[in-house]
């Protein structure tokens, strides 16, 4: 978190596994927002993935650590925290793809009626409490930036169809998008 006048980010997830996508998101938002560190941040019970038992939490922060203990600007964090607003309410920077944006953005997170006024003011409250934000377009899916609100970060676009999830799924294509700290433990699940 923010302290001794660091400027420090997170970048929440589950990281099941952690792949090259998620290390060059971390590293292109170190120099985009001039961050002297960025945390991958867990939640203990992350928001749509409360049935996922395997790889556990520690088992997922041992590998994140393993990552970051090679690069000085990475850092690891756990929180009971679920979501983006609330994780990222300590830091001065917060990364996320374009599909979490636009469900960060989604009136109809926040109310019964998305239409309502009340859903919208709720939504509108939840980005304003917002650090800066850094948005990651993915496969195809890039937002248009809003001023003073998020910009659009940008990496290499080999990095854009990186999945977690076809890494999972066994996908032959994707084995390689796993980080070598990763490989090193049980396959991902």
């Amino acid at each position: 978190m923010a302290d001794q006048g660091l400027r420090i980010g997170c970048f929440p997830g589950s990281f099941n596994p952690p792949t090259v996508a998620h290390l060059a998101v971390a590293e292109a938002a170190v120099r985009a927002a001039g961050l002297d560190r960025i945390d991958l941040v867990l939640s203990r019970v992350a928001l749509g993935k409360e049935d996922v038992s395997e790889p556990t939490l520690d088992q997922r922060a041992a590998v994140l650590a393993e990552v970051a203990a090679t690069r000085p600007w990475l850092g690891v964090a756990i929180t009971d925290a679920r979501l983006i607003v609330d994780i990222a309410e300590a830091y001065d920077a917060v990364v996320m793809g374009a599909d979490k944006w636009r469900q960060v953005t989604d009136p109809a997170w926040y109310g019964d009626d998305p239409s309502a006024l009340q859903a919208i003011a709720a939504r509108d409250a939840a980005v304003a409490r917002l650090p800066q934000v850094l948005v990651v377009p993915r496969a195809g899916d890039r937002p248009d930036e809003v001023a003073g609100v998020m910009a659009v970060l940008e990496i290499d676009e080999a990095h854009a169809h990186v999945s977690a999830s076809e890494v999972r799924s066994g996908a032959a294509h994707a084995a390689d998008w796993i980080l070598p700290e990763a490989r090193r433990g049980s396959d991902p699940v």
